[in-house]
């Protein structure tokens, strides 16, 4: 039998890996393609500040879970947001909204709560590489814990957050997660449409250029 201790280091480095912001960022381009954004980047963070300090104070409150067993079958415990036979354990949704674009959808239930997110999405080139890194991420969610494999229509990607989590991680944490993701994921797309841009302008070069 092994020591409790061990037991328990273990479960917090999956926790700590799963949780990791570092786990989902892609590779970096070449340098010489690469084109940082530090002054736009600077300026979204400010504008975000607002956006995602309601986020995060709208999670702690609806994080407040305990474990409630099924009503309608017995002997089984399942997220009362999925499951949605027990209308009366199920709160009022809210959805936190900076623009028409961007916006999160929080689902609370007295056991479970479901966070959908709206990732800002300008142009088709966008589109796309919104529609790919979130599938990356969703093929893997079993490596996330709290990632829903399939969005909620309309999102383009959600987490599912049960009472076990709660108990198993730090719940500041769980919302530091989600809040860092929602920071990063658009510096991703940034990054990843500019050095889109500039590989094409980089080949569009090397075909016309005699």
């Amino acid at each position: 039998m092994q020591h409790p201790t061990t037991a328990r280091a273990r479960t917090q480095s999956r926790a700590d890996f799963a949780l990791s912001p570092q786990w989902y960022r892609l590779p970096r381009p070449p340098g010489h393609l690469h084109r940082p954004a530090e002054a736009d980047t600077s300026r979204q963070s400010q504008s975000l500040r607002p956006y995602l300090q309601c986020v995060r104070t709208s999670l702690t409150a609806a994080l407040s879970l305990s474990n409630f067993a099924s009503q309608a079958s017995e002997r089984h415990n399942v997220p009362e947001i999925e499951a949605a036979s027990s209308p009366e354990v199920v709160l009022n949704p809210l959805t936190v909204s900076r623009n028409e674009n961007e916006r999160v959808y929080i689902e609370p239930s007295i056991n479970s709560v479901r966070i959908s997110i709206k990732i800002k999405q300008a142009d088709e080139i966008e589109h796309i590489l919104v529609h790919k890194f979130t599938r990356f991420l969703t093929q893997r969610a079993e490596s996330f814990y709290i990632l829903r494999r399939k969005p909620v229509k309309g999102y383009d990607i959600s987490f599912l957050v049960t009472n076990f989590h709660t108990e198993e991680m730090l719940k500041h944490k769980l919302v530091d997660f989600i809040i860092q993701f929602m920071e990063e994921v658009d510096k991703e797309i940034s990054e990843m449409k500019l050095f889109l841009n500039a590989r094409a302008r980089f080949v569009a070069e090397s075909f016309l250029t005699p």
